[in-house]
């Protein structure tokens, strides 16, 4: 998908100019702005309600822009990017001097990605011209909050808060990038996304560690209360599903349930929504169903627990912490 190129410049023009827009890339949308404007960037945390010190993702063009915003950067990042961008990895390096404190959060390291969506690819071009620019581009929503993964999404929840939305039909992936650190070294996953360990590791010749240490940098999505639509939300094993579905309504609740067939109890309290047993077409649908969900009213969302396994990892973190951030 391409845009016209007078919605392209005017992005662009917006952009130098300190505004935010918001565009697709192919895991959620982002909130753009100018990564080297000290006041663009202020934008985003007053719109979003994003706490300080909680960094930022740089989005690049390309992977020759990296210098502009890394140094001391390893032989595995370049891998790496050559692999993966552009896709949904993130990778945290240690800064460039000239970045933005409000970008990296206080910390000596950046992330850094080249988003895989034609659109925010012209949109980065156009923006960066021969300068190196990049674009931070947290998730299009407040913080906290259901990510965006249409253009919809970003108009309900901030409105005229953005200068332009620029919509590029719903995002692909549906959920976050991987969070790979290499800032110290080893190689760290810090977020969990569709690009796995296994994946990462075919290009490493090992495999990555997950989770950081006590010395492993701030990343977005990676507080233990997030991704949270407004409704209560509890993740139940499938064992469980149906058993608990009866003892909510016993308690006289009205809830609404997300689970894979057949579970099913006939009941006008109860609202079904089917969801896919494929990680991935359960990623992709994921925000779009908790917002679906999260609109209905009801005073409790039920999600049935994704299989233990490595593809679902993800997944389940993204549930983990919507269901920690709906308490």
């Amino acid at each position: 998908m391409t845009a016209p190129v007078t919605e392209v410049s005017r992005a662009a023009d917006l952009l130098r100019a300190g505004e935010l827009v918001a565009f697709p890339t192919e895991t959620v949308y982002g909130l753009g702005a100018d990564a080297s404007n000290q006041l663009a960037i202020g934008k985003i945390f007053a719109v979003k309600g994003r706490p300080a010190d909680h960094p930022l993702i740089v989005h690049l063009p390309d992977a020759s822009r990296l210098e502009r915003w890394a140094v001391d950067i390893p032989d595995a990042a370049r891998k790496l990017a050559a692999a993966f961008w552009p896709g949904p990895l993130t990778l945290i390096l240690k800064r460039h001097p000239s970045v933005l404190d409000a970008v990296t959060g206080g910390q000596e390291t950046v992330g850094l990605r080249v988003p895989n969506h034609p659109l925010a690819l012209q949109i980065l071009r156009e923006f960066g011209g021969l300068a190196g620019g990049g674009l931070a581009a947290p998730s299009a929503n407040r913080f906290g909050h259901v990510s965006p993964t249409t253009a919809a999404h970003v108009r309900e929840e901030l409105g005229a808060a953005v200068s332009m939305i620029v919509d590029g039909g719903h995002c692909a992936v549906g959920i976050e990038s991987t969070i790979l650190d290499l800032s110290t070294g080893q190689a760290r996953i810090l977020r969990p996304g569709m690009l796995d360990a296994a994946a990462i590791a075919r290009i490493l010749g090992y495999s990555p560690e997950y989770g950081g240490a006590r010395d492993a940098p701030r990343v977005s999505g990676s507080l233990e209360a997030h991704y949270a639509p407004r409704t209560r939300l509890q993740l139940v094993a499938p064992a469980d599903l149906v058993a608990t579905v009866r003892l909510a309504l016993a308690a006289g609740r009205r809830i609404a349930v997300l689970a894979v067939p057949p579970a099913a109890l006939e009941h006008p309290d109860v609202a079904w929504c089917p969801a896919s047993a494929d990680a991935a077409q359960f990623a992709h649908d994921l925000y779009s169903k908790l917002r679906e969900l999260d609109a209905m009213g009801r005073e409790l969302i039920l999600v049935e627990s994704p299989p233990d396994a490595e593809t679902w990892r993800a997944v389940s973190d993204r549930l983990r912490r919507a269901a920690a951030g709906s308490k």
